[in-house]
């Protein structure tokens, strides 16, 4: 086989960075930094100050923790402040967010849609499941004593009608929790839940 059909497999040349450079740091701010030497002149690293605080990266655009010499980073945190790179980051990070988010991933490798969802909704949503859990546990205690016959008469009545108040309310709640999820989940492969 000749040279000319050899194909080239080497890994393409990861960027390098160095004093001066101006460049892009998604994980801290939207905006472009100017890398510099460490102003205290202790570490042998590019820094970016942020907020009052110097955060250090090697010259491939590693962080490396101000307790450390060296990376322990598996992926650059800099890039080149190019158009390409704006783009591409601001479409990974478009939104009505002004600012980072710290999003926690409980993604499965196999997973190839995301929905996100904010912690306020999700603690509404987990408070919500909570509390009809709690009455269904109620609901099914009080049925107990009824059927063991520890509750008669007119007790009976009035605990049932507190149960029936109790259970209606709670699937009042969580049915509009549902619609709230639904609405997203629409938009995915998945069908709305309950719709008939």
């Amino acid at each position: 086989m000749s040279n000319d059909n050899k194909i080239n497999l080497s890994a393409p040349t990861p960027a390098t960075f160095k004093t001066g450079d101006s460049v892009l740091c998604p994980s801290l701010s939207l905006n472009p930094f100017v890398l510099t030497a460490d102003p205290y002149g202790k570490r042998n690293n590019l820094t970016l100050e942020f907020e009052g605080s110097y955060f250090y990266y090697d010259d491939k655009g590693y962080f490396v923790k101000a307790s450390d010499t060296e990376t322990g980073d598996f992926q650059p945190s800099l890039y080149h402040d190019t158009k390409a790179n704006r783009q591409a980051i601001a479409t990974l990070y478009s939104g009505s967010h002004t600012s980072q988010c710290k999003v926690i991933d409980t993604t499965e490798a196999d997973d190839n849609v995301v929905v996100t969802i904010s912690s306020h909704d999700l603690s509404h949503i987990a408070s919500d499941i909570y509390g009809a859990a709690n009455a269904l546990h109620d609901v099914g205690y009080l049925l107990g004593l009824i059927y063991y016959g520890k509750i008669e008469g007119e007790a009976v009545k009035s605990m049932a009608r507190l149960a029936h108040d109790a259970t209606n309310t709670w699937e009042d709640i969580l049915r509009t929790q549902l619609d709230i999820i639904n609405e997203p989940l629409a938009m995915t492969g998945y069908s709305k839940v309950g719709a008939e």
